[in-house]
């Protein structure tokens, strides 16, 4: 009996250790390679032409650690640890996180068409629908004054239809300065004046502290249809545009090769930073692609192209890391690379 009982509670205890060590959730967020997945089952051009190669959209995997993550972390290449604090801001749920990274996913691909049909000289129109408030930054001035979710319809007096109209409005004033903002909450007109601060990482840089979100709505014919089911955040912008162009085009762009990359796109076309690309390389190579373009940055030191060539070098990858600054260069690229030989 004695027996019996030790074994029940060895079993218990073992049970209890496992579920501790696979389920418990630690304040760590851990982000690893992904997947790298064709973009021709994810985006769908009425009438659009097939290619020989594919254009692929590559993910980083990341997730609240449970303690066996966070050790195997510790001995896997390109798995990150980073205190939650700096992924998730306090008091911001999982869920609330994942959807904002949703909205990000949304405004990437309604760029990504704005580019790639102007390109391909189709048609299409766009509506602005509004400039919204995503996120507050705390210990700058807007923190006691706007909530996410905020309308900003003007900033003194002069009408905003995109983010960059108030972006472009304050770039040149001095810290110490203050702007009227107009703004919307919950359906009452209200006006706001906010003095303009330094940025904490970037005291070059001022502006009232908030990260903001175009509300567009765009037309396209022939129509698209985008399937991106769970994948968020802004990084996919320039592989959507590559594929969308590539199916409106009687030219296939891709010769042929199997062709990955990452960057944010904006409504002009330039190529943004993304955060994680060394884990976006791993991927794209461990699926078997030929060439990945790398936001170059305009080449500045540490620069994603950099650190992506350096991650290339290190997993010893034949796949060319290709340096780009806008959608144009990847374009020119593609159109000058020999077809890939049968």
């Amino acid at each position: 009996m004695k027996a019996n009982r030790r074994l029940i509670i060895t079993a218990i205890i073992t049970i209890v250790i496992v579920a501790f060590l696979g389920a418990y959730q630690l304040p760590y967020y851990i982000y690893k390679p992904g997947t790298a997945d064709p973009l021709n089952e994810i985006v769908e051009v009425s009438g659009g032409h097939q290619s020989e190669g594919e254009m692929h959209l590559v993910t980083v995997r990341g997730g609240q650690a449970t303690p066996m993550q966070w050790i195997l972390a510790q001995f896997r290449s390109y798995h990150q640890i980073y205190p939650l604090d700096q992924i998730r801001p306090e008091g911001v749920t999982e869920e609330e996180y994942f959807h904002a990274q949703l909205q990000m996913m949304d405004s990437s691909q309604e760029a990504s068409k704005v580019v790639a049909y102007k390109a391909a000289g189709k048609d299409i129109e766009i509506n602005y629908e509004g400039v919204f408030v995503m996120n507050v930054i705390e210990g700058m001035p807007a923190a006691d004054v706007l909530e996410t979710g905020d309308q900003i319809t003007k900033v003194d007096g002069q009408t905003i239809e995109q983010t960059s109209d108030l972006i472009d409005y304050v770039s040149d004033m001095e810290e110490g300065s203050s702007v009227t903002l107009t703004v919307v909450r919950e359906e009452e007109t209200i006006e706001k004046d906010i003095e303009l601060a330094a940025f904490p990482d970037n005291p070059e840089k001022v502006g009232v502290g908030i990260s903001l979100v175009t509300d567009r709505s765009v037309k396209v014919s022939p129509k698209v249809k985008v399937k991106s089911g769970e994948i968020g955040g802004p990084s996919a912008g320039l592989m959507f545009s590559l594929e969308i162009y590539d199916q409106l085009t009687e030219e296939d762009i891709t010769k042929g090769y199997e062709i990955a990359g990452t960057g944010e796109v904006n409504y002009e076309g330039q190529v943004g930073r993304i955060g994680g690309i060394d884990k976006k390389v791993v991927a794209a190579s461990n699926h078997g692609a030929q060439i990945f373009f790398a936001p170059n940055e305009e080449g500045r030191e540490g620069s994603n192209y950099e650190v992506a060539k350096e991650t290339a070098e290190d997993i010893g990858t034949d796949m060319k890391v290709v340096p780009v600054d806008s959608f144009q260069d990847a374009i020119d690229y593609l159109k000058e690379l020999e077809a890939k030989k049968a």
